[in-house]
């Protein structure tokens, strides 16, 4: 049985000066809170706030005696406004950037009292607001994980999103097409080949990949909307978080790369790692082997495991 939805009403103004109604919506999991430390999970683009349990999307990290232990921890999931998990989404996407959210979610915590944090983890999209959350209240939390992401969208990135904003344009199923070059971004060719090597699907008639791309894009056709899927590439496309301000950041920062990740470059995490240990004594860099790319951290969870295992403990 899952937690649950919570909702928290606030009044909000844009970047762009407009204001909205923001029914921000938010679950709970493990202890109750205030009773142990709050971990604050940011979930990635077509993600929500469900993360643990049986039809968790990080269950095999969060739970019961799982790594993030719900039975010594409070774990906080917000959803994003617009993702269309409880029902509200934003038709004027362009309102909104990555800092907006982060001042949503701030305000959420705001709302319920909580001043201070033991970690916040994010993976991709998740992690990239979790930096602009630090740079508007660098004293939030003790530590920080971001997964897979970087603190601002570089050019192969925006050039990835332009073409999926391209494609969500169209009128002839948008949001399948879209999918469809994403999980080419989220994979690799060595994945990809290695997964099917020109299997051939005699009854469909077209190789196993190509039908395993197209169910992809049905699938998140069924549970998602256009309007949301809108909004998360523009927030990926447009990550930004202020350098002067990532300095001031007090937590441990405990960046998780993957070798392979053709969204994320792992070259680009470490340069961020090098700009960051210039100024910023407590910081770490991690790296998960992978041929999956990006999704490995949706994937590789015996290593994921481990790396945050070791660093909660420490």
């Amino acid at each position: 049985m899952k937690p649950e939805l919570l909702h928290i009403n606030l009044s909000y103004r844009t970047s762009s000066q407009r204001e909205y109604a923001i029914p921000l919506s938010y679950q709970l999991f493990g202890k109750d809170l205030f009773s142990a430390p709050v971990i604050l999970v940011n979930h990635a683009l077509t993600g929500n706030s469900n993360v643990s349990g049986d039809s968790g999307w990080w269950k095999q990290l969060i739970g019961e005696n799982k790594v993030i232990d719900t039975n010594t921890c409070t774990v906080l999931c917000f959803n994003i406004p617009g993702n269309g998990y409880d029902g509200f989404e934003v038709e004027s996407y362009e309102d909104f950037t990555p800092a907006d959210i982060a001042r949503i979610f701030l305000q959420g915590l705001g709302v319920l009292n909580i001043d201070r944090l033991y970690a916040i983890i994010g993976g991709s999209l998740g992690g990239g607001i979790g930096w602009e959350m630090l740079v508007l209240k660098p004293q939030l939390t003790d530590i920080f994980i971001p997964i897979a992401c970087d603190y601002r969208t570089h050019d192969w990135l925006h050039a990835q999103c332009l073409v999926q904003k391209f494609l969500l344009s169209q009128n002839d199923q948008p949001l399948q097409k879209a999918r469809i070059h994403a999980m080419l971004c989220y994979r690799t060719p060595e994945s990809l080949n290695n997964r099917f090597r020109n299997g051939f699907n005699k009854e469909k008639q077209r190789l196993e990949s190509e039908d395993w791309l197209l169910y992809h894009g049905n699938v998140l056709n069924e549970r998602f909307s256009l309007s949301s899927y809108k909004l998360m590439n523009h927030l990926l496309m447009n990550l930004n978080a202020d350098e002067a301000g990532i300095r001031e950041i007090t937590a441990e920062i405990h960046l998780i790369a993957v070798d392979t990740d053709l969204f994320f470059p792992a070259s680009e995490m470490r340069m961020c790692f090098e700009k960051l240990k210039d100024h910023h004594q407590k910081v770490c860099y991690h790296e998960i082997q992978s041929i999956h790319g990006h999704d490995a951290f949706l994937m590789e969870y015996q290593q994921l495991q481990t790396i945050i295992k070791n660093i909660l403990e420490r």
